[in-house]
């Protein structure tokens, strides 16, 4: 073959090989570009849909849920509660339904101190979410709050008042007191919630002996009373629950369950409102529909705010001739006056929110006028003690005062109620 011709030969297959190269990249380029970098349209005006947080989210149960914190825990008694509560599922249909005009407020305040969120599940151990919960120690409210400590704390305790069933008064107190106890055991929480239940000396002195004894101090390793043992697991069951989903919490509205109405003066609510459902949001007044000593407000609905504003204009203020206004005299003492009207000394105190026996010359005490009555009607469902209860007075008294010797009651008719026991 002649040279010239060998060399176009070459020269054809070399310019051949070269274009199949290049086609052959362009078709990788190609597949590459659409199955690895597709291409994506912005839309600079379309903002990217926001995730829920816990102030956006639809349920408080959830609200709490994301702001979890403690540690999880697979202590044997951790795990014995949670199974516990996994088999009473319907227990947190109960517990939820009792919350839902708490619970709220309980998020709200918690997250405002910065506190752990777990404390707002503290009432569920507590006193199962019941505001008119009442121990043998005489602990009461959504906080079981003993008389010292809510007094200690500035909760109002009177005869016709009790903030500990008091939404307002007995969860600062409770949060108060909490922050005390955190701080006093170095911000331990779990032997701060422990202390909260058994208080502050048992633990300290738990935590001393297993110092000395070379023993660990933790929460779990301390020697505590029975009750307290399980107190602490049975928060952290019901959170770990809760955070990992594991149980069905009934949701609960992630807004506000009541308003504040201002209540400056005494009043007996009307009969044509329907004041029974104000008993569910202040348990604290003792003798409803008396409203009288108590916080300077009272929590109504959130839906039927307005509607209660308009009634609370008309609100009527105790007459002045329920009341006795008593000048103290030289020689006078509160075991002197309180005899003279029929009064125990603690009575005397406690309506006049006196901290001692001390008075002075000069001063006024008021007294319940002995002879004032309230008519109240019999309703479907009463019985004498639901009535006595109600009004803090006893069977005995609600007997005597309507001249009956029997339980019976009759729909409709009228009983004679003292709002101070003659």
């Amino acid at each position: 073959m002649p040279a010239r011709i060998l060399a176009l030969l070459i020269t054809l297959i070399t310019l051949s090989g070269c274009q199949s190269t290049r086609s052959d990249s362009r078709v990788d380029d190609s597949l590459a570009t659409s199955h690895h970098t597709p291409e994506v349209s912005f839309e600079p005006d379309r903002p990217l849909p926001a995730l829920p947080t816990p102030h956006t989210s639809d349920d408080v149960w959830q609200r709490i849920r994301m702001q979890l914190s403690f540690a999880p825990s697979t202590h044997p008694r951790v795990l014995a509660r949670v199974n516990w509560y996994l088999q009473h599922p319907n227990y947190m249909h109960t517990i939820s339904e009792r919350a839902q005009p708490y619970l709220y407020y309980l998020v709200t305040e918690v997250e405002r101190r910065g506190l752990p969120i777990e404390l707002a599940l503290m009432p569920l151990i507590e006193s199962d979410f019941n505001a008119q919960a009442y121990s043998e120690k005489h602990a009461s409210g959504l906080w079981q709050l003993t008389p010292l400590i809510a007094k200690h704390y500035g909760v109002t305790i009177n005869p016709w008042f009790d903030g500990r069933q008091d939404l307002i008064q007995s969860t600062q107190a409770a949060l108060d007191f909490l922050l005390y106890l955190n701080k006093r055991f170095d911000g331990d929480w779990y032997h701060a919630i422990a202390a909260y239940n058994t208080g502050e000396g048992r633990v300290a002195n738990a935590i001393a002996r297993n110092r000395k004894a070379g023993k660990p101090t933790d929460f779990f390793s301390l020697k505590l009373p029975k009750q307290t043992r399980h107190y602490v697991p049975k928060l952290l069951a019901a959170a770990a629950l809760l955070k990992q989903q594991r149980m069905h919490f009934p949701a609960i509205d992630n807004q506000p369950a009541f308003t504040q109405l201002a209540l400056d003066k005494a009043v007996i609510l009307p009969e044509q409102h329907n004041w029974a459902e104000l008993e569910v949001l202040n348990p604290g007044f003792r003798r409803f529909p008396v409203l009288l000593n108590g916080p300077g407000h009272v929590l109504v609905p959130t839906t039927r705010t307005q509607e209660w504003q308009l009634a609370a204009a008309d609100f009527q203020a105790l007459p002045d001739t329920r009341w006795q206004k008593v000048e103290v005299r030289r020689g006078d003492s509160l075991s002197r006056i309180a005899k003279q009207h029929g009064l125990s000394v603690a009575e005397l105190r406690q309506f006049n929110q006196l901290s001692n026996d001390m008075i002075r010359i000069g001063q006024t005490l008021l007294l319940p006028s002995r002879s004032e009555t309230l008519d109240y009607v019999v309703k479907r469902g009463d019985s004498l003690w639901r009535i006595a209860r109600q009004f803090g007075v006893s069977v005995k008294d609600l007997k005597r005062w309507n001249r009956r010797d029997t339980n019976r009651l009759r729909l409709g008719e009228t009983l004679a109620i003292h709002l101070s026991a003659p």
